[in-house]
Parts: structure tokens; sequence; C-alpha cells
């Protein structure tokens, strides 16, 4: 059940966005963001500090790009939030981990407050199969059969990819599993919460599908927006922008009309973290009980196998 929030300033649900930077050129997705910041919406973009020294199997511009950078700085002078999506686009020893998390903190002014692992790098912390516990890993496995059960290791304190202690140290915010329902605190209510199971993140964080324009407008249509409102909910979108939201210069029409309509509403528009320390201020116990963790372990097992098939 969700919690019933009072959001600041007397308004009526939150709304937030956690956009990972696959894909992305210098520039790319800047008039997404000229779009937020005219509309009001304060959202998060997560960044690789450093550029790799090999191949990626999904990559896009890092934060040694001089003109990105500066453009990241004036998001974040503006009151956008830059997260992390690993150091860089491909797996990193614990040394190239740390070195990036420093790099950060330079660039920045502090380490990461939050943070997305990327699907390309063997240093995530308990991605893959390790997000899910007794019988629900065996059902993971049966949806990625091709998928390493070592595959991920950055919490694996005997590997040469482990800096879960740095992780816990540095970053305040993971996030974890994504769902196919606008108001993420329904499907989440317990977030920000801590796993004991899991001790190398501080707190875990939900999102909303919406990797691409297409499921993203489809999620944020104008029926769910005003559920979100009714609900008194909250939505973190997870979502590329570089993924079809920006073509020949242009923002996409409808994600533009539908972002245009939100903004209308009473909502709280602010960063992940500023959405996630609020909310922490709201809990009892931020630790999550095993009978909530394996219902929304279930709960997003059910959608792979139903609605997003199978893809992580």
């Amino acid at each position: 059940m969700q919690r019933r929030i009072q959001w600041p300033d007397g308004k009526s649900f939150a709304f937030t966005i956690f956009d990972d930077p696959d894909y992305q050129a210098s520039g790319s997705v800047a008039p997404v963001y000229s779009l937020l910041s005219e509309l009001g919406l304060r959202t998060t973009l997560s960044v690789w500090p450093l550029r790799g020294t090999g191949r990626p199997r999904i990559g896009g511009v890092t934060c040694e790009d001089s003109a990105y950078l500066n453009w990241l700085l004036d998001l974040q002078r503006k009151g956008f939030e830059i997260g992390l999506h690993n150091v860089t686009y491909h797996t990193s020893s614990r040394q190239e981990t740390n070195n990036g998390l420093e790099r950060f903190r330079e660039l920045f002014g502090h380490y990461p407050h939050s943070m997305a692992n990327h699907s390309g790098c063997k240093e995530g912390v308990y991605w893959g199969r390790e997000r899910l516990t007794g019988a629900h890993r065996l059902v993971y496995d049966l949806l990625h059969p091709h998928q390493s059960r070592g595959e991920f290791e950055g919490h694996v304190e005997h590997s040469p990819l482990f800096w879960g202690d740095l992780c816990r140290e540095k970053v305040r915010y993971v996030r974890n599993f994504t769902f196919s329902d606008i108001n993420t605190l329904k499907v989440c209510p317990m977030m920000p919460y801590h796993d004991p199971d899991r001790p190398f993140v501080k707190s875990w964080f939900a999102g909303a599908e919406g990797p691409c324009v297409t499921t993203f407008t489809n999620m944020l249509c104008e029926e769910n927006q005003d559920r979100l409102v009714e609900e008194g909910g909250a939505c973190i979108m997870y979502t590329h922008f570089a993924q079809g939201f920006v073509e020949n210069g242009r923002v996409n029409q409808r994600f533009e009309t539908l972002m245009r309509r939100l903004s209308r509403l009473n909502g709280w528009f602010v960063p992940v973290h500023t959405l996630l320390d609020f909310l922490a201020t709201t809990q009892q116990d931020e630790i999550i009980p095993a009978s909530a963790r394996r219902l929304v372990e279930r709960r997003w097992l059910l959608q792979k196998i139903f609605k997003t098939r199978g893809r992580s």
C-alpha cells in the first residue's frame, strides 16, 4: 500500500527523471534540457566521468569532452542533479572506479548522490540476478539463459572489480527495479530503502519504465498523469534522452506536449536525490522487511514475464 505523503509547498504529487547517458553525443540532448528548464522541471542526468580505454558495448559522450562538461556544469548551476552511471562505459577495475569517483568529486564538488548501474559494466553492484533472492533468482536465470551467473562483481569482495565499500561510502542512492506503472511510490512504497542482504548499497530506489521516447510518452500519457495526481504519488522516470527524444535538433512533439501539460499540474518537480531525501524523512524505518522485499521482487518478475519480455 502506498504511503500517503504531504508533499512540500502544498503540491499534489512529485515527478522527476533519471536520464542515463547511453548513446549521447555532445549537445545531442540539449534541446530536451532546455525544455525542462523552461518548464521549471529539475531532474537528474547521470554521466561517465572518465573516457574509456576500450570499445564499449553501449557508449556515449563522457565528461572528458570539454563542451559537454561545460554544459553539465551549467545544468548543475541551474539546479539539475548530475548522477553517476558507473565511471565509464565499459568494465573498470577497482582502482579505475576509485579514480572515476574522485574525478566526479573534482568536477561537480561532491561525490554522486545517486547512480544507476550501466549494463555494459561488469563492476555493477548487485546487478543482474544479484538483485533477486532465492526462487526469484532462479526464475530470472530462466529468463536470461545466456547471462553468466557471475557477470556482475562490484559487490564481490575477492573480485578485482570489487568497489562495494566505496559505493557504500560515497554514493547515497542506487537505482534498482523499474516498473510499468507511473506511480513509482505505489509499486515501491518503501523507497528509499536499505536491504541488509545487500549491505554495500546505502539506499535503493525504483523507477518507471521509459527507456526510449515511445515507452516514455506511453507512460506519461494524459490518463496516467491524471492518475498520478489523483493518487498523490511520486514518479521517477527511467530513460535515455538520446533514444529518439530529439530529431534534427527538435524535441519530439508528443514528448513536448505531454511535458507542457504535466508542468501545468500541481507537481513537485525536483531532482531524484531531493525527492529521495524528502521521502526518507517520512519513513519510520529505512530497512526493508523480507516480506516487502519478496513482494517487490515478485512484482518486477511478473512484469518482465508478461509485459517487458524479460529485458532488464
